[in-house]
């Protein structure tokens, strides 16, 4: 027997699993999950833009940091799950069963709202200088 790596589960191959689905669920799999990638991308250029160009804040000095950090802790857990969420929806299409329900969307959510409101706070009880 082969011996598997580290970083291989002792799932089977997505290869080896069902039948091979209709390439265009395949494909638009393939799109969400680039679509995924992007959204961290995005939030790490975000978090990353927050703390290098957006002006400080009078109410709270590590305020920048603060957004920053919310932001690329979402990019990080976005990246961490996005192939598993991949493969997880690759091997339903492939068993012909239905697609597993995601929490990714929730996180996204919550995130972007703690994001937005703590914006929302600093900027109204900022005094308004540098």
């Amino acid at each position: 027997m082969p011996r598997r790596s580290i970083w291989r589960s002792r799932r089977p191959r997505i290869e080896e699993v069902g039948e091979r689905p209709d390439y265009r669920f395949t494909l638009a799999n393939e799109r969400t999950f680039l679509a995924w990638i992007r959204t961290a991308l995005a939030l790490v250029a975000g978090g990353i833009a927050v703390v290098q160009l957006v002006p400080k804040f009078s109410v709270f000095a590590g305020a920048r940091h603060v957004l920053g950090v919310i932001l690329i802790v979402l990019a990080i857990i976005v990246s961490a799950t996005c192939y598993r969420r991949w493969d997880a929806n690759e091997r339903a299409l492939r068993l012909n069963e239905p697609l597993p329900p995601s929490r990714l969307p929730l996180v996204i959510a919550v995130g972007s709202l703690v994001v937005t409101l703590l914006a929302l706070v600093f900027i109204v009880f900022s005094k308004g200088g540098k």
